[in-house]
């Protein structure tokens, strides 16, 4: 969601800061603002809309020193305006404050400010708690000590930065439920919302938790939690790659991310696949075999793609491993008062490590006493380190909003499980070799579907100038079918549903008209001959039909408008292949309808607020 980037060093903050939010421009924003301070004055500048339009106007009116907060919001609270862009200022000009998060008793607490004569600028939360710190600090020069004081009245989610005049060379970080890291360099020290924003200034980095509070100069740094006073934190070191940002020659970063996903697979899989034996090994688990051979049943909770991808993987381990799997909204698992036995391993899915909903499903089955286990992709995330144990995705950082390669990463890591936990059970040694072997290829088979993109680009045509879309498959496909829906809906802001191909005569049919394209995910499997027949009724109704199928298949060619070939695979592996038609077609009808592909409109990367 909204970016955080902080800085206190030896060299101008301006440009630093800048940088930092331009690396954070993939997690969705409406505004963007800065403020340092220079000879003991504050310089606060900020603006609606992207974070060019803030550089062109510093460059009118800079924003000098070597200390500073910067900010990048996604609108919680009041349009984006320049008015509601943070920083805010608190009462007297003493204070700025960025902010991530959700202040739930801001109404209250405003109307208290406000009959103390305070008058407030916007209509966000936010500026509440810039005044309460500037009441607090009064004539003094202790910020810390004075935001402290007022943390404990916010009720509600935060993650802030914070300087004032007063404390020249200080930047006070906090957090409750959204994530803030502290990097550490050479005479220069940086806090953020995503090791991202700093990593190319170093790669050293401290992880704030929940109720920690941070003080860093230019030369150190004081980390205290509210109930345990002073905290020497682990430090732990991120690997960076320099091109990780850069789009090496694409045109927009979620069609590199597409491309890179034989790597991602590749990297998903390296170390993990046992051919030997016939199965999969995590060691992130911190489960011993028997153990895991003990669960009888699995749950899963997620959010977006994520949750997709774990519908793949309850297809996969009940046919492989004859588990039971249900696979839930993390929105809704917290609510519920869910009957979980002890024998009930729950898993929790996000790219990011920071999903509000996932963490928040994640707390409640620890909460209740069950073995949690977490696959993410981002290491030191708060999912990652609240869990009791789990696997990392490996997928490298991703820039597009809409989430391409942790899906296949994710689904890769599903396979394996499914594998893990079958052969602790019935599934066979030579199933399960053949199972390691199927993985085995995925890599280069995907990289002959992206051989087919100009193939998938003309078929986007037909989508176009569409007003609405049903995504149809069977069986482990429907899950399939759902994502590449959402993908059409996240980067397009064309219509789509998914459903299960036999539930389109249960309602869905009457939508089908010339104007109405079905895509079936429909390659070669037990249920062929059945999607076929469906395929026919939506022909007979003159609906225009875009395939994805098994390459060869007459049948499904001669009835498909458009043909997307996959390779002839094994079951187990064709959602890995089936996907990235998908997501392709999503991105090129995007193309044709000139939206803004990696930062799509209302959507932010991480989600961590309800």
């Amino acid at each position: 969601m909204c970016g955080i980037v902080g800085y206190t060093g030896a060299h101008e903050a301006s440009p630093i800061l800048l940088a930092g939010l331009r690396r954070l421009e993939y997690r969705g924003y409406d505004s963007s603002g800065i403020a340092t301070i220079s000879d003991s004055q504050m310089i606060v500048r900020k603006k609606s809309g992207r974070v060019r339009v803030l550089e062109e106007a510093l460059v009118v009116e800079p924003a000098p020193g070597s200390c500073g907060i910067s900010h990048t919001r996604w609108a919680t609270h009041g349009p984006a305006t320049d008015r509601n862009a943070h920083p805010h200022v608190g009462h007297g000009g003493t204070v700025a404050v960025v902010h991530n998060g959700v202040i739930e008793n801001h109404s209250s607490l405003r109307k208290e400010l406000e009959a103390r004569g305070i008058v407030f600028k916007s209509q966000t939360d936010t500026e509440v708690i810039a005044h309460l710190i500037a009441v607090e600090l009064g004539d003094g020069d202790d910020l810390l000590a004075a935001v402290e004081a007022i943390l404990p009245r916010l009720e509600g989610t935060y993650g802030l930065a914070v300087v004032s005049p007063r404390c020249p060379g200080q930047v006070i970080g906090a957090r409750l439920g959204s994530p803030l890291v502290l990097g550490l360099g050479e005479g220069e020290h940086l806090i953020a919302s995503d090791p991202v924003a700093i990593l190319p200034h170093t790669s050293r980095v401290a992880f704030l938790q929940d109720g920690e509070v941070v003080r860093v100069t230019p030369h150190d740094f004081e980390i205290r939690h509210r109930e345990r006073g002073s905290i020497t934190p682990r430090i732990d070191r991120i690997d960076w790659k320099p091109d990780a940002g850069e789009l090496s020659g694409y045109d927009h970063y979620m069609q590199k991310e597409i491309h890179e996903q034989p790597d991602t697979v590749r990297d998903a899989c390296r170390g993990r696949l046992r051919k030997a034996e016939g199965t999969a090994y995590f060691g992130g688990l911190n489960m011993s075999p028997r153990q895991l051979r003990g669960i009888r049943r699995v749950v899963f909770a997620a959010c977006g793609t994520s949750w997709h991808a774990a519908l793949v993987g309850e297809y996969l381990i009940e046919r492989l491993a004859r588990l039971p799997v249900e696979v839930e909204y993390a929105s809704e698992f917290r609510y519920r008062n869910a009957p979980l036995d002890s024998r009930t391993l729950v898993f929790v899915l996000s790219q990011s490590g920071e999903t509000a909903d996932t963490l928040g499903a994640l707390r409640e089955a620890t909460r209740q006493g069950h073995p949690t286990l977490a696959i993410c992709n981002t290491v030191g995330s708060t999912i990652a380190r609240e869990a009791d144990g789990g696997i990392y995705l490996h997928a490298g950082h991703e820039v597009g909003v809409a989430s391409t390669k942790a899906f296949s990463a994710q689904v890769a890591v599903l396979t394996m499980l499914a594998l893990e936990l079958g052969r602790l059970r019935h599934l066979s040694f030579p199933d399960g070799v053949a199972v390691v072997e199927a993985l085995e290829s995925v890599p280069d088979l995907i990289a002959e579907v992206l051989k087919t993109e100009p193939i998938i680009a003309r078929a986007a045509e037909k989508l176009t100038h569409a007003q609405s879309a049903l995504y149809l498959g069977r069986d482990i496909h429907f899950p399939v079918a759902l994502e590449g829906a959402l993908k059409l809906k996240e980067i397009s802001y064309l219509h789509a549903e998914g459903y299960p191909t036999a539930e389109m005569k249960h309602g869905p049919i009457a939508l089908i008209d010339k104007q109405t394209p079905c895509v079936f995910v429909a390659p070669k499997g037990s249920l062929h001959a059945k999607t076929l027949s469906n395929v026919e009724e939506v022909r007979a109704r003159l609906g225009p039909i875009i395939s994805v199928g098994t390459e060869g298949d007459e049948s499904l060619m001669s009835l498909s408008d458009s043909f997307l070939p996959i390779p002839d695979v094994p079951e187990i592996i064709q959602p890995l292949l089936a996907v990235i038609p998908l997501q392709l077609l999503a991105y090129h009808v995007a193309r044709l309808r000139g939206c803004d592909i990696d930062k799509p409109r209302n959507l932010a990367k991480s989600v961590t607020v309800e």
